[in-house]
């Protein structure tokens, strides 16, 4: 089951810095490990995140085997104006999943 948890205000004002956090549920499994018979476990990792502010891309991050299963990415904007956040992850496999969240600014 894939799930994202997203933890964004749902007011500010304008000029705010705001907190975004993010953590979407993945095993993240690297590619490196075999199972107890040698048989090396595919790669299947989440390979990129974007946040978009009411349609322009505000922050991006590409993620690679090292990162923990469950990422979680926490970032920081300004409030600008009432909208929405669109976030996307992208990964192996055809791996894909996306969010939104709302923000009204004062």
């Amino acid at each position: 089951m894939v799930s994202a948890l997203i933890n964004v205000p749902r007011k500010a004002k304008r000029g705010d810095i705001i907190e975004i956090k993010t953590l979407m549920s993945h095993i993240m499994e690297t590619g490196y490990r075999h199972t107890a018979s040698g048989q090396l476990i595919p790669r299947d990792i989440i390979t990129s995140f974007t946040c978009r502010y009411n349609g322009v891309e505000i922050f991006r991050a590409d993620l690679f085997p090292a990162i923990a299963a469950n990422p979680f990415i926490t970032f920081f904007t300004v409030a600008t104006e009432s909208g929405k956040f669109d976030f996307e992850w992208i990964g192996d496999n055809g791996f894909s999943e996306t969010a939104s969240a709302a923000i009204s600014v004062e």
